[in-house]
C-alpha cells in the first residue's frame, strides 16, 4: 500500500488473503453514478472499489485516481471533491 503526500493510502492490487482477512466482502455496500461533490471525512474510511472510477482532490492536495480492483484509506479529517467519472460501486468501513 502507498502512502500518498496527501495521507490517502492506496493498493491497486490488494491480494485476495489480505481482502479476506480484512472481511471486505461483510462490509456494506455504496454506490453513486457519475457525479461531482464534495465530501469531508470525520473518520478513517477504507475501502475496495468493486467497479467504476473516480478522482479524488483533497483540498489543497493533489488529485489521486481511484477505480475498480482498487482497496484505499481516507484519512479521517480530511476534506476532497470526489470527480465521479464512471459509476462507482464500492464496500467500505469507518474506523
Amino acid at each position: 500500500m502507498t502512502t500518498l503526500a496527501s495521507g490517502i493510502k492506496l493498493d491497486s492490487s490488494p491480494s485476495e488473503a489480505e481482502l479476506k482477512s480484512l472481511g471486505v466482502t461483510s462490509w456494506p455496500t455504496w454506490g453513486c453514478e457519475a457525479s461531482n461533490f464534495p465530501w469531508s471525512y470525520s473518520s478513517t474510511e477504507t475501502a475496495y472499489v468493486l467497479k467504476g472510477r473516480v478522482i479524488v482532490t483533497p483540498d489543497g492536495g493533489e488529485p489521486v485516481e481511484v477505480k475498480a480492483g482498487d482497496l484505499v484509506t481516507f484519512p479521517a479529517g480530511m476534506s476532497c471533491t470526489w470527480d465521479v467519472k464512471e459509476a462507482v460501486h464500492k464496500h467500505y468501513k469507518f474506523h
